[in-house]
């Protein structure tokens, strides 16, 4: 556990990202795509590193709200609906200070699988 606590949360006014501050001086910019396919939610993560998800096609996902979970996080709730990952503080310093290694490697895992960051677009039935 770190020593660090959250002393702002804000989300940008494109809620494309959020800007976390903590009282010990680290400042993070965590774009909502990356806190949406790193969701801690068992959804994303599962219940092993063998059920864990890759999430393609949120590029352009959106921050539609938070709410405070006590003391300790926030669910953050995202215009595609998902809304089951509580992020804890630890969850976010860590995502903030690892952010472009597992940026990285969320790309290199899309690629290997033959996904995109593109939201998938409907098909037509002719």
């Amino acid at each position: 556990m770190t020593d660090a606590w959250p002393k702002e949360l804000r989300v940008s006014k494109d809620r494309r990202s959020l800007t976390v501050t903590f009282d010990n001086g680290e400042n993070y910019v965590l774009t909502a795509e990356l806190l949406r396919v790193a969701s801690p939610s068992a959804e994303v993560q599962g219940h092993s590193p063998e059920q864990r998800q890759t999430v393609p096609g949120k590029m352009n996902v959106e921050i539609a709200r938070m709410e405070p979970v006590g003391n300790y996080a926030v669910r953050i709730i995202f215009d595609d609906t998902h809304d089951t990952g509580l992020f804890s503080w630890d969850y976010l310093i860590d995502l903030g200070r690892n952010r472009d290694t597992r940026w990285q490697a969320y790309l290199d895992e899309l690629s290997s699988k033959g996904l995109s960051r593109e939201p998938f677009a409907p098909r037509r039935v002719p």
